[in-house]
């Protein structure tokens, strides 16, 4: 698998993308979650070939296909698989611990609807079919706080237009922060794509926490400039 992640890695450099990520470990894994990473992400890894990927080969019983880009420690994504049983998940995220997490309480809660993918996001984007993805998940990614590291944030006006391609009309993504400058900057960026129109709540205010909401462990820690904002989009 190193050498599918260092292939994976070259090509997504080869195309000219800026990393939206730092390292992608840190301490030494447990001898238990290095066998998750060995033996059960690749029975549950989003396969990509040559052909365009179809998410519906993979959840053919599902209503509705959602996408979480960058779930951390994987609470969010379990938490909707298990809530949403008619959902198709693919989960994304870089960071082996994190991974480890998710695939420790997928085997826990015994989770069939939910799939994962270990590179960057976009390789994933890039593979799948126009128009095959009903929901985005984008929660507090990481906000590349100073200003000359801030062409790294995942939300530019180029990824934008890869999540319009893999939206459904009438498909959402619901983006999440909690620093000041990445809300108004990734609003704007939004608000200007021809693609995407922002869906207003019933009681307008960014900072009430949607009631399809589950907190995750980052939200706990409050490391933030600001209380957790949520916008949620549609694609036109």
């Amino acid at each position: 698998m190193s050498d599918q992640k260092k292939s994976a890695g070259d090509a997504d450099l080869a195309a000219g993308r800026l990393k939206s990520y730092g390292r992608r470990g840190g301490r030494a894994l447990s001898h238990r979650k290095q066998q998750l990473l060995d033996i059960v992400l690749p029975r549950i890894r989003v396969p990509i070939g040559a052909d365009p990927l179809n998410p519906r080969d993979i959840f053919p019983e599902a209503d509705k296909i959602w996408l979480e880009i960058g779930f951390g420690g994987g609470e969010h994504p379990v938490a909707q698989a298990a809530g949403n049983p008619d959902a198709g998940l693919i989960a994304s995220e870089v960071f082996f611990e994190g991974i480890a997490k998710c695939l420790t309480a997928i085997e826990a809660r015994k989770l069939e609807n939910i799939w994962l993918w270990d590179e960057d996001a976009r390789i994933l984007l890039d593979a799948f079919e126009p128009a095959c993805i009903d929901r985005i998940f984008i929660l507090f990614p990481d906000p590349w706080p100073k200003v000359r590291h801030h062409k790294r944030r995942l939300v530019q006006p180029d990824f934008l237009d890869q999540l319009a391609r893999v939206l459904r009309p009438g498909g959402t993504v619901r983006f999440a922060t909690d620093v000041a400058d990445y809300a108004a900057e990734a609003e704007g960026h939004f608000g200007r794509h021809p693609r995407f129109e922002r869906l207003i709540r019933r009681d307008g205010d960014a900072r009430q926490v949607p009631p399809d909401h589950f907190q995750t462990r980052y939200e706990t820690k409050q490391l933030g400039d600001i209380e957790p904002v949520f916008f949620d989009f549609v694609c036109v």
